[in-house]
């Protein structure tokens, strides 16, 4: 019985909804417009997305006047349906004559003001927009560190319904930073963290650099670098958090980055998971990889690292659909197992790759870093590491894509958006110390007519020596892949009063650089040189003999094999450099060899040794002698405890150097000594080494090796970083010039 009924109910409810949806339905015959003076009423018709003939629900009105709103052209809409009449009631939206902004006189920073508005010349005025310009004006501001900006906006109406806006910008003093504070379980050292961060202190010396000022996109980035510094370091649980800025005085904030580093973590099981018709063989190399890193420290690196191979594997083996990706499980409270899991994707291949937002970069430099290209398999792997490298040129300071749906189903479109950022730098520095004083000045520009060409341009003087250069670096030169290298440069050295010479040497180079093999960094180039020497009657007799001009032709190559687990401050690893110098056309054929090496070694936190080796020779070949500019020396770095260049072979008073130089090193730090002290840094040392042999006179050779042990400080000052070396002297021979103490002060503006 209850089912009759509800069958019965059911019934009725159908027929009555049916009825009363067809009720509420009319049937457009025409459409009619009023108000619209700048708009035609055919464009206001195509904006409602109606067309004559359509039946029209009550729900639909209000989408028309959504439609229409959405346009931005009409401040006021109103819509009816009347004996089959679509009725349309209009206020248009006054239109924008100008759009003028004031208080800013700094170009750059005006054009990127005027890059926020959503309201520009020619478009419809919306006072909600307007508000929402107004406050994205004030944000931008104070991102850019003009936290105590004013921002007002002055509307002007037209009488023929247009307004002008204008902008009235109080700038007021930018925001700086005045001290930088680590706090919380933080680990490592004050002096440490300010390296890793771009945010700099600000000194009344540092009238070039932006970095001094507060600026929040600035903060945003030092703390991305602080946890991936924390990551690389085995805190896999790192927290950087509730960085604050406190307002010490006028415009002057200090700057508190507070770390939470948490426990250590390290590599337990590493997986490799691959489908099961691929080859293992040509994943030999990745699973030899994993079973290194078993029980090393956690390294957000070293996983990078496996997808960078995974990613190599991809292109040589020709896996066209290929995906990667990883999973981590932390196990027994201070391990994690890592999955690495291969898989293969969907068939698609990308239709076109799209490229917007750059303005001032030439499309080819962008599609010139890109590894996927039209009509290619839609590779994940690839299609990331693309963007990657567009990321990693530094020419844009925002890189975003997304895959879009093309009429295809197997194909994509890839659509990149791009965001120039200014490429240029000036650098200015100032260096003092027992060896004398330096001034330097910089200039460069990394994206140069668009091209992503590198220009750079230095100066550097001292109390003996000026010297200036100017390079080029273009890159994919001719679509080789390889860079093309440039450089001019000129030295002149004045030794008139102290060893009777004087030269100026004048180098063109060209050549190119690029990775042989995987970290085997190959850099041939052709070296242009010309000297010339002048001498007077200090000078000792066989330096005399190489009065005169001198011209070369060399064909120089270096091999850099870099096994560094980072460049900048290494803690694991090592590098091996040979250099050769091999004479064309000459006056004097000279063959020169160098051979560099240096290993790094983590002891424990803030404790890292290191160990060096170097040696360097230069034989004439043609029997002449070595000239004085190419003979070899030691620097205060490789042989501390003795003066730079004073010791070896002297003939008379002049220390002339020798056909070769070697040195070895061993040196520790030494955390747990005064650790209170937090932008401080204590190392102890060990330094080896000799300068010999004399091809116009055996007689000056005595061919001693020296040594000396000591402690090197480097402390971050407030006028810069500053070095201080005590070194003793272990063996040495009696014309060497040693030196006992040896201080180092260095900044940039």
């Amino acid at each position: 019985m209850l089912k009759i009924m509800f069958k019965h109910f059911l019934f009725f409810f159908i027929i009555f909804f049916i009825k009363f949806t067809y009720a509420n339905t009319e049937i457009v015959n025409s459409i009619s417009v009023n108000g619209n003076d700048r708009i035609a009423k055919e464009t206001v018709v195509i904006f409602t997305k109606i067309e004559i003939g359509d039946d029209l629900f009550i729900n639909d009105l209000n989408d028309i006047i959504v439609n229409l709103y959405d346009t931005d052209f009409f401040k006021n809409v109103s819509v009816k349906l009347e004996n089959n009449v679509l009725i349309i009631d209009l206020v248009e939206n006054n239109l924008v004559n100008s759009v003028e902004i004031n208080g800013v006189k700094n170009k750059k920073l005006k054009q990127a003001l005027f890059d926020q508005l959503l309201i520009t010349q020619k478009k419809s005025y919306v006072q909600e927009k307007a508000d929402k310009d107004v406050l994205k004006l004030s944000n931008f501001l104070k991102v850019s560190g003009y936290y105590f900006s004013d921002v007002n906006l002055e509307i002007i109406q037209n009488e023929n319904k247009t307004v002008d806006l204008i902008y009235d910008i109080s700038l007021n003093k930018r925001a700086i930073v005045k001290k930088i504070n680590f706090s919380g379980n933080k680990i490592f050292k004050s002096r440490l963290l300010s390296s890793v961060i771009v945010t700099e202190e600000n000194k009344f010396w540092k009238f070039l650099s932006k970095k001094k000022y507060l600026n929040e996109k600035q903060i945003q980035l030092d703390q991305r670098l602080l946890k991936n510094f924390y990551l690389n370091e085995g805190y896999y649980n790192v927290e950087i958090s509730q960085t604050s800025a406190l307002n010490v005085q006028d415009n002057e904030f200090n700057l508190t980055y507070n770390i939470n580093a948490g426990k250590k973590y390290f590599f337990n099981n590493l997986i490799l998971s691959i489908p099961s018709d691929y080859s293992l063989n040509n994943f030999n190399f990745i699973q030899s990889i994993l079973e290194s890193l078993k029980s090393k420290p956690y390294s957000l690196r070293s996983v990078n690292n496996l997808l960078n191979q995974i990613d190599n594997i991809a292109i040589t083996k020709q896996y066209e659909f290929i995906n990667a990706s990883f999973s981590e499980k932390i196990v027994d409270d201070n391990k994690i197992d890592i999955e690495f899991l291969i898989s293969e994707s969907q068939k698609l291949y990308v239709d076109r790759i799209n490229i917007l937002g750059n303005d001032i970069t030439n499309e080819a430099v962008i599609r010139n870093l890109l590894i996927v290209d039209e009509g290619d398999p839609l590779n994940v792997i690839l299609s990331n590491k693309s963007i990657n490298n567009i990321k990693s040129s530094n020419l844009f300071s925002n890189v975003d894509y997304k895959v879009i749906d093309t009429s295809n189903e197997f194909k994509k479109d890839i659509e990149i958006v791009v965001t120039e950022q200014p490429t240029g730098e000036i650098s200015a520095g100032a260096g003092y110390g027992t060896s004398g004083q330096t001034l330097s000045f910089g200039i460069k520009e990394n994206n140069f007519a668009g091209n992503a060409t590198k220009l750079n341009t230095n100066l550097s003087i001292t109390s003996k020596s000026i010297k200036g250069g100017f390079s080029i670096n273009i890159p994919n030169y001719n679509y080789s892949d390889k860079a093309l290298k440039l450089n001019l440069s000129r030295a002149a050295n004045d030794f008139l009063n102290t060893a009777g010479y004087e030269n100026t040497i004048t180098n063109f180079t060209i050549g190119t650089g690029f990775e042989f093999k995987q970290n085997l960094f190959f850099s041939p180039l052709l070296v242009f040189e010309a000297e010339d020497l002048t001498t007077n009657n200090k000078a000792s007799t066989a330096l005399k003999k190489q009065d005169g001009n001198y011209n070369n032709v060399e064909f120089d190559y270096s091999f850099f094999y870099d096994k560094r687990n980072q460049s900048f401050r290494p803690t694991d690893g090592f590098y091996s450099n040979f250099n050769q110098n091999l004479p064309i056309v000459a006056n004097n054929y000279s063959l020169e060899n160098t051979y560099d090496f240096k290993a790094y070694h983590k002891l424990s936190e803030n404790m890292v040794s290191s160990m060096s080796f170097y040696i360097s020779a230069i034989n004439a070949l043609d029997g002449s002698d070595v000239r004085i500019s190419e003979r070899k020396y030691l620097s205060a770095k490789k042989l501390r405890g003795f003066e730079a260049g004073k010791v070896g072979p002297k003939d008379n008073q002049d220390f002339i150097g020798g056909n070769y130089a070697s040195s070895a090193s061993l040196s520790t730090s030494l955390p747990n000594f005064l650790p209170e002290l937090e932008k401080v840094d204590f190392n102890i040392f060990f330094d080896v080494g000799n300068v010999w042999g004399v091809d116009y006179n055996d007689n000056l050779d005595k061919n001693k090796i020296r040594s000396s042990t000591g402690l090197s400080i480097d402390w971050l000052t407030p006028v810069g970083p500053l070095n201080f070396v005590f070194a003793r002297p272990i063996t040495k021979s009696s014309t060497d010039v040693e030196q006992t103490f040896r201080f180092d002060i260095g900044t940039t503006f």
